[in-house]
């Protein structure tokens, strides 16, 4: 039934019910009595409560339909609002799933497609960072000890500290391109990468220990890529803005076969703070090779990110 003839036929019933109680015993006198004004008050409230009732049941599951798309999210896929009876309203929900449907699969080739870009320019410009600052940047250092070897003492001084603050940049030069291309990750393999990472972000107040578990499944390429992507941004994110002590990164074999990945600080959580764009990136990647991304404070605090790949993603 169309929800045209559901509303008219709710309508409809109430007001025969009046009609019938005007036919009855039910007589209005003029001027009206106390009596008469108390029982059409009463009947009038309750053909309003009866229609209202009617009117809810009826558009339950147009507001069904409303709370789905307000809750709607395409980083969040596969959830979809119950198909209800037959009618408009089941069309109109069918329609909104497919749409759904179509969203996200969209989303997922032009988040494929951003993804792909980003990492090619980040190796774009690693290379760049390496090939062209990198060396121009040690031959300055080499131009510097030239010239500290060979000028007097009271400029000595002055060119030994040009010659470390000119290495230090250097050094940082090289930390942000491994950090735009992970190059240990392509050469050594994901084990290395991960604990490279842990390595990397290990500081006096920080300490980060890596737990690699054996005998996992071999990744393809995009997982093992979106992998240490999450792992980089999770212990990014830590470093911030978590004020923590110590990190945990673990990677495991589930028992569906897939692979899951935690990084766990013990720093103050994220509580309800909105995605910032890191973790809308971490969701996008995890979209990108079908895994399920959970972003939760920990039972004893701080924050913990869990990344599960499917079966599928391991290849044998």
């Amino acid at each position: 039934m169309s929800l045209y003839w559901r509303i008219f036929l709710l309508n409809a019933s109430v007001l025969v019910v009046a009609v019938l109680l005007l036919l009855g015993p039910v007589t209005v006198s003029t001027p009206v009595l106390l009596g008469e004004a108390i029982v059409l008050g009463a009947g009038l409230v309750a053909m309003l409560l009866a229609n209202a009732l009617l009117l809810r049941f009826g558009l339950a599951p147009l507001q069904r339909l409303t709370r789905a798309m307000r809750t709607a999210d395409l980083l969040r896929p596969g959830r979809r609002a119950a198909v209800a009876g037959r009618g408009e309203l089941a069309d109109l929900t069918r329609t909104f799933n497919t749409m759904l449907d179509r969203l996200e699969a969209e989303r997922a080739m032009s988040t494929a497609r951003v993804l792909s870009a980003q990492e090619e320019e980040r190796r774009r410009i690693a290379q760049e960072l390496h090939d062209e600052v990198g060396q121009t940047l040690t031959a300055v250092l080499l131009q510097l000890k030239h010239a500290a070897n060979h000028a007097p003492d009271e400029l000595r001084a002055e060119l030994h500290q040009a010659q470390e603050t000119t290495r230090a940049s250097l050094d940082e030069i090289r930390r942000i391109a491994r950090r735009l291309r992970p190059g240990v990750l392509e050469e050594l393999g994901l084990h290395s990468a991960l604990r490279s990472l842990a390595s990397e972000f290990s500081t006096p107040g920080l300490t980060v220990r890596a737990r690699i578990e054996s005998g996992l499944p071999k990744l393809d390429d995009a997982t093992e890529l979106v992998l240490y992507r999450v792992a980089q941004e999770g212990l990014t994110n830590t470093a911030r803005h978590a004020a923590a002590a110590r990190v945990d990164m673990r990677l495991r074999r589930l028992p569906h076969g897939g692979v899951g990945l935690l990084v766990k600080d013990d720093g103050r959580g994220i509580g309800r703070a909105p995605d910032g764009a890191g973790l809308s990136g971490m969701r996008e990647r995890a979209l990108l090779i079908g895994a399920e991304l959970t972003i939760r404070e920990g039972e004893d605090g701080g924050t913990e990110v869990h990344l599960s790949t499917s079966s599928g993603k391991a290849t044998p």
